[in-house]
């Protein structure tokens, strides 16, 4: 697998396209799970259109699944080329004001690139959480992917004990909260892309605890291996604080950027989980 790291993206990308026709023709991977989400999240979309969508989203994912097994020994010269940050006066303001920084992100574009980006971009202030994997030989390749370019990576359960103990250090940590929250995460319902959708709340509860700042992080892929990254500012700890009981703020503000992204992009998103599979 390391070996396959090291060719070109041009070769890999070839690969790529056979796992494409795999995914989407031979095994026809999820087919159902993704044709669902994507008839709900879209009503106004022909059959025809839902059908567009979904093969684009596996020639996405293929060049995805490619992408992340190239970060094992992408150069930081060739990786800063790809992935363009284009407002990092946003976080660096808060670095100033040493300040923690929330970085709220989703399976758009390259989630995998986002933070091997962001530890070239602001060095010795990037992190990223992270669950950790049963499988001992891809847990160690995956922490080892995204680690090697000078991010820390955090394992879900450790989160609050590294917020505390860098606070006052003027660092970012990244979340991605996807939709799917369940029952026992007491979760943050609101309506997003036509459907009653459920959110984890933890950025809300982080930003009041430790008084936070938190943007929103989408990325968009420009062309095929280049991505683009905007942050947005999202309420933070001080604003959520003030918020009534039962208002998320945070989480609100990030359901609507995603939407507005993934509206934008469909095919740029992880559509193979069911992340509306909750009820309220």
């Amino acid at each position: 697998m390391l070996g396959l790291a090291h060719l070109p993206l041009a070769v890999l990308y070839l690969f790529a396209e056979f796992i494409y026709f795999l995914l989407a023709y031979v095994v026809r991977y999820r087919w159902r799970v993704v044709t669902e989400n994507l008839r709900n999240s879209f009503p106004d979309k022909s059959p025809a259109e839902i059908e567009r969508t979904g093969k684009a989203f596996y020639r996405h994912f293929a060049q995805v699944i490619v992408e992340i097994l190239k970060a094992a020994a992408i150069s930081p010269e060739e990786l800063r080329q790809r992935m363009r940050f284009t407002n990092p006066e946003l976080m660096t303001r808060h670095f100033a004001e040493k300040r923690l920084v929330l970085s709220l992100g989703s399976h758009m574009g390259n989630w995998e690139w986002i933070l091997s980006g962001a530890a070239l971009e602001f060095p010795g202030r990037a992190a990223g959480v992270y669950k950790p994997l049963n499988n001992l030989f891809f847990e160690s390749f995956m922490r080892r992917l995204r680690t090697r370019l000078g991010a820390d990576a955090v394992p879900m359960l450790a989160t609050l004990r590294y917020l505390v103990a860098h606070r006052g250090e003027g660092r970012t940590l990244s979340l991605l909260t996807d939709q799917a929250a369940g029952p026992e995460d007491k979760p943050y319902w609101t309506d997003f892309l036509n459907q009653d959708t459920s959110f984890y709340t933890s950025a809300d509860r982080l930003a009041v605890q430790l008084d936070c700042a938190v943007l929103y992080v989408g990325i968009r892929r420009v062309r095929r291996g280049y991505y683009e990254v905007t942050f947005t500012e999202l309420p933070d700890g001080r604003e959520a604080k003030l918020a009534p009981a039962g208002a998320f703020p945070v989480t609100e503000a990030f359901a609507r950027e995603l939407e507005k992204d993934m509206r934008a992009s469909p095919e740029q998103y992880l559509w193979t989980h069911r992340r509306w599979k909750h009820k309220r």
